[in-house]
């Protein structure tokens, strides 16, 4: 699988550890995430996977940030983006089943490297239901005019 990640500082040391474990299990890593701990802006590195996922096929994407909340919210201003910000086994399987999620949103401040590899491996092996679910899925892509 083709897998773009990308974070702020406080993301830095759980992404290590993820692409430690993709790379293990033979997944494609595009790194476009800060590598250190310095101060940096999560929207911008949102920003950059959400154009990298518009122009190459990639199979999924995972953000961190401190919280997940912020480089969530900053990726899900891209139609072509379901971001999902996930902290148990539950909601990662949900974001797929029902929202299609193509990114894994992860907090880098409260998510273990463990509980992140369970999320991540749900996430991957869990395909999106369909059915009811479309229709939803297709508003998400194209809001009504406010």
């Amino acid at each position: 699988m083709k897998i773009i990640i990308s974070n702020d500082h406080a993301g830095t040391v759980l992404k290590n550890g993820i692409i430690d474990y993709l790379n293990q299990n033979n997944h494609e890593v595009i790194n476009i995430g800060t590598n250190n701990l310095d101060s940096v802006d999560y929207p911008d590195f949102a920003y950059n996977v959400a154009k990298r996922f518009k122009k190459e096929v990639i199979d999924f994407g995972i953000l961190i940030c401190g919280s997940g909340i912020g480089i969530s919210i900053a990726a899900n201003r891209y139609n072509h983006i379901r971001a999902a910000l996930c902290n148990d086994i539950e909601t990662t399987k949900l974001s797929r089943l029902h929202n299609d999620a193509n990114i894994l949103v992860l907090s880098g401040r409260s998510t273990d490297k463990n509980l992140a590899i369970d999320c991540i491996n749900t996430f991957f092996n869990t395909k999106f239901e369909g059915g009811r679910h479309i229709n939803r899925i297709k508003k998400l892509s194209n809001p009504p005019k406010i």
